[in-house]
């Protein structure tokens, strides 16, 4: 559960705070009539994303079981792929992200009502979009019940309140260190998806090995006692995986996890180098959406 609750908590935080700086920006610029057709992308992107969703659950019921292990399992590599890149493209471009939106609000508004919707649309439902896929695979690598699905509504319903917070000016959080950690275990998260995607290609035949088990803890590690069902929901773990899997896990999980602290290291470095040519940029993007709040109220 815990995993899905920082999936849905991750995601959603980036897309609430995609829409507070969109409508950070529209209060400031004097265009709070245009909050509108604003919202009714943000609505459209949720409604695609919600129908993505529920086409990936319900349009694979009826196939094979083969078909149903093949698709799963493509889709677990690819949904691993695209949060792996959108870990690294937040925390590489989230210090631009504000000025990134503004310059695309301000081409809407100059060309209309239905470019602004577009706008909202756009830039919330790529998240969504990505939201359902990972959260799909990561539902179904977690197991049965409610508790996965429940673990991602918490986390998404903790993100529109953390935005709603932002926004009102009510929290600051330094955004950097919070999308890394986060960062850091979604990779985690990521690798334990990545590995259920190879054992659904090695049940679908599509890949080798099936039998080749590299170890089994099922008799110390029960899969239906309390700490392997939290194990398993909290890192995908599993007591008996193949040899492709542990491979795959491990060269997915150690480099990426090596690269990505390595960026944040890297970054750190050049912070003060940037610190002496520049006066100091705001902690979050959460103080620059209150600062313009307030200055547009």
């Amino acid at each position: 559960m815990f995993s899905n609750y920082l999936i849905g908590l991750r995601e959603g935080l980036e897309a609430s705070l995609v829409v507070c700086i969109l409508i950070a920006y529209l209060v400031k610029t004097g265009n709070k009539d245009k909050l509108g057709p604003l919202w009714l992308g943000v609505g459209l992107a949720a409604a695609l994303s919600l129908a993505f969703g529920a086409a990936l659950e319900f349009g694979t019921s009826e196939l094979t079981f083969q078909a149903q292990e093949a698709i799963g399992g493509s889709l677990s590599i690819v949904s691993v792929g695209l949060v792996t890149w959108m870990v690294f493209w937040m925390k590489r471009t989230a210090r631009h992200l504000k000025t990134e939106l503004h310059g695309k609000l301000d081409a809407a508004l100059a060309m209309g009502t239905g470019a602004l919707v577009t706008t909202a649309f756009l830039a919330v439902g790529r998240e969504g979009l990505e939201t359902s896929l990972f959260v799909w695979r990561s539902v179904h690598a977690a197991g049965d019940g409610a508790g996965p699905l429940a673990g991602v509504l918490l986390g998404i319903g903790s993100s529109v309140l953390l935005g709603w917070l932002f926004y009102r000016g009510a929290l600051k959080i330094n955004l950097s260190r919070f999308f890394t950690w986060t960062g850091g275990m979604l990779v985690v998260v990521a690798a334990g998806v990545l590995a259920y995607g190879v054992h659904d290609l090695q049940e679908a035949e599509f890949l080798p090995g099936l039998t080749n088990k590299a170890f089994d803890v099922t008799a110390a590690i029960p899969p239906d006692s309390w700490y392997g069902t939290l194990l398993k929901g909290t890192f995908n773990f599993q007591p008996d995986p193949t040899w492709l899997q542990a491979v795959v896990w491990l060269l997915y999980l150690v480099p990426t996890l090596l690269l990505f602290l390595g960026v944040q290291k890297f970054g750190r470095a050049a912070a003060p180098a940037a610190a002496q040519a520049a006066p100091a940029a705001p902690a979050s993007l959460a103080a620059g959406v209150s600062a313009e709040t307030e200055s547009g109220s």
